[in-house]
């Protein structure tokens, strides 16, 4: 129970720390409102779901082990990132050019929900510190005994839920925000600070070693 609850307290902090899948929510709130941000939470829950299962069943010891497969999914993620903020910050300038949109009858465009869901999952798939994270952090609080398996799949799924919660939280409030502040000249300045911000993390997770 004492490893459970530890387990639990360090993803609590991990999941509250600010990084690309905060910013992500954002911008997608931005672009889609609760409905997107929502669903750009689910695909992100989705993307360490399946991180869990890899590292369950060894297949992220083996990415971790492999230097150009490693740098393969770090560059891929890093320009995903860099995509999406560039795509971002396109839009605040000129709206017009925004993708995976659809109209929403009020003159203006908002994001799909297959858009937000697959960018949740493709951004976190794409990150290769989530491997390093799930890889180090599970086995430290799986007891001595029992299914190893399971043990880290339940893990895995329960941090997945926890980042869902947070990020869901994200979404409702930015959303509420908006609805009030974010309005034309200010909302596009909102939208291309986030912008900015996915690019600066893209940047970093290029330069950043393991």
């Amino acid at each position: 129970m004492d490893a459970f609850l530890a387990f639990l307290s360090v993803s609590s902090v991990v999941i509250a720390t600010p990084g690309p899948d905060t910013a992500l929510t954002i911008r997608n709130t931005l672009l889609g409102g609760r409905v997107g941000g929502l669903f750009t939470a689910f695909g992100i829950a989705v993307g360490q779901t399946i991180w869990a299962l890899a590292t369950s069943i060894g297949i992220v010891a083996l990415l971790i082990a492999s230097e150009p497969v490693f740098v393969a999914v770090k560059y891929i993620g890093a320009a995903y990132l860099i995509y999406l903020g560039v795509q971002l910050l396109r839009g605040a300038v000129r709206p017009s050019v925004r993708q995976d949109t659809a109209p929403t009858g009020h003159g203006r465009k908002s994001l799909t929900r297959l858009g937000a869901f697959r960018q949740g999952v493709v951004s976190n798939l794409g990150n290769p510190k989530m491997a390093v994270f799930f890889a180090s952090l599970l086995p430290q609080f799986i007891p001595s005994g029992g299914s190893s398996f399971a043990a880290l799949l339940l893990r895995g799924c329960i941090f997945a839920a926890m980042t869902f919660a947070w990020l869901a939280l994200y979404a409702v409030v930015v959303a509420r925000v908006g609805d009030f502040l974010l309005r034309s000249t200010f909302r596009r300045v909102v939208e291309a600070l986030t912008g900015l911000v996915l690019v600066a993390l893209g940047v970093r997770l290029v330069t950043e070693h393991r």
